[in-house]
């Protein structure tokens, strides 16, 4: 891997970049909440080659709206499942938005 390739991934969401004590101190919480949320299977984070987990910038948003909700008093065994909701239904929307749009272009006013 060249350099150039390193650099490219710092803008990719999905790169595990963040070991698991810089992701808990960016999230302001414990290692245990991680691994609590690793053992909910609400993010599953990488091993390195060491076995050491690790983190991409998706996973800590995910892992940051779980401890909002936890903060505000929601068991994390509950967060975990409100997070993987709402992420199904913004994705459910995101495909109904893209079935709409071909419909939308060939509507019978249009086409008379």
């Amino acid at each position: 891997m060249t350099a150039d390739d390193s650099f490219g991934r710092l803008d990719d969401d999905d790169f595990p970049a963040y070991t698991m004590g810089r992701a808990a101190e960016m999230l302001g919480t414990t290692q245990g909440f991680l691994r609590a949320i690793g053992d909910a299977r609400l993010i599953t984070p990488l091993r390195s080659d060491g076995g050491h987990r690790r983190y991409s910038r998706y996973q800590l948003r995910i892992a940051a709206r779980a401890r909002e909700l936890v903060d505000q008093g929601t068991p994390i065994e509950a967060a975990c499942r409100i997070v993987i909701l709402e992420d199904q239904l913004e994705e459910a929307q995101r495909i109904n938005a893209e079935q709409r749009r071909p419909v939308e272009r060939v509507s019978p006013m249009t086409a008379a």
